[in-house]
């Protein structure tokens, strides 16, 4: 009889965590999760054995609580929750250390790091920490596969609310500045799933999106009319107004920490209100949907279908612009 693998996941709470964790236990591995509080514990589907300690200080009880453990393969789906400076380099970095050191202890040969598709143009902090852990993670000398998945159904859904009650569809600048391929929790837990197994995807950096063509804000409001039944106005913000309220902020952050971090904050909302989460064509200067792999079959507009017709809205993170 064949044992089951044993796999550690990190940040199985989160959206795409809980994704990750079904489609584990789906294929059948052994799964633990460590989590951070008791609280955490209810959101655990069966099947899962479960940790509880603090991953940005290990020393605290979570290596206590694993000393004796083995593992075959680490999963970390850890993210900050601002992507602001201090929480990035916290998170991002230095828990994914602690995560990585942890992997060696309990014998882990693998490591699958859920990264972001944003790295590869970094220009914040929360993107330079994570790539000084993926360099951290390819020198390791574990087998590594880093995963840098586009949007998420859950960044581009927190407006439903807003055009149910009339309240118009807001887009930046002319609505076709970005653009990304939807990719939902659960297919890319199955693509994590598969990174265990799947030889061609060791030792590698894999960009990842969803099926179909790329979609552009504009598109995802004319979707929203369709699903509705319903005109729905769109609203342009210009680009420009975010740039007035990153240096207001970025000037009275000089005298009060509270504002510098609001400014921190408006620099990664103009970012994803400018950048697409598509994969970086540099012979073009572009970013290229044909060059960005796509898994699975579920699409953002199935899911916005099911929201609307189970009257529910979109859980969202702080991450979220609207």
């Amino acid at each position: 009889m064949t044992l089951k693998k044993r796999v550690l996941v990190f940040g199985g709470t989160g959206t795409a965590g809980r994704g990750v964790v079904r489609a584990l236990l789906a294929s059948d591995y052994a799964v633990t999760c460590v989590l951070r509080d008791r609280k955490s514990l209810d959101e655990m589907p069966t099947g899962v054995e479960e940790i509880l300690g603090s991953v940005t200080d290990p020393n605290a009880g979570l290596n206590n609580a694993l000393h004796d453990k083995k593992f075959d393969v680490v999963v970390s789906c850890l993210a900050s929750r601002t992507g602001a400076p201090k929480d990035a380099w916290a998170i991002d970095h230095a828990a994914q250390f602690n995560a990585l050191a942890i992997a060696k202890t309990a014998d882990a040969t693998q490591f699958i790091l859920l990264s972001a598709i944003c790295v590869q143009r970094p220009k914040l902090a929360f993107q330079h920490a994570k790539l000084a852990f993926e360099k951290e993670l390819i020198a390791s000398g574990l087998t590594y596969s880093i995963v840098r998945p586009t949007a998420f159904f859950k960044s581009l859904s927190g407006q439903i609310e807003r055009v149910r009650n009339d309240k118009g569809f807001l887009v930046f600048g002319d609505g076709t500045l970005t653009a990304c391929t939807p990719l939902s929790d659960d297919d890319l837990g199955r693509f994590i799933a598969q990174c265990i197994t799947d030889e061609t995807k060791h030792n590698q950096i894999l960009p990842i999106g969803g099926p179909g063509p790329a979609i552009t804000p504009n598109e995802q409001g004319e979707a929203l009319a369709r699903i509705l039944k319903k005109p729905v106005k769109i609203k342009r913000i210009p680009v420009a107004l975010l740039d007035v309220i990153y240096w207001v902020l970025r000037i009275g952050g000089l005298l009060s920490r509270k504002l510098a971090e609001k400014a921190e904050l408006a620099q990664i909302g103009r970012y994803y209100a400018t950048e697409s989460m598509l994969v970086w064509n540099p012979e073009t200067g572009k970013y290229d949907r044909d060059l960005t792999p796509s898994t699975g079959t579920e699409t953002l507009f199935q899911h916005y279908e099911q929201l609307i017709k189970e009257n529910r809205a979109q859980e969202r993170g702080d991450h979220s612009v609207f």
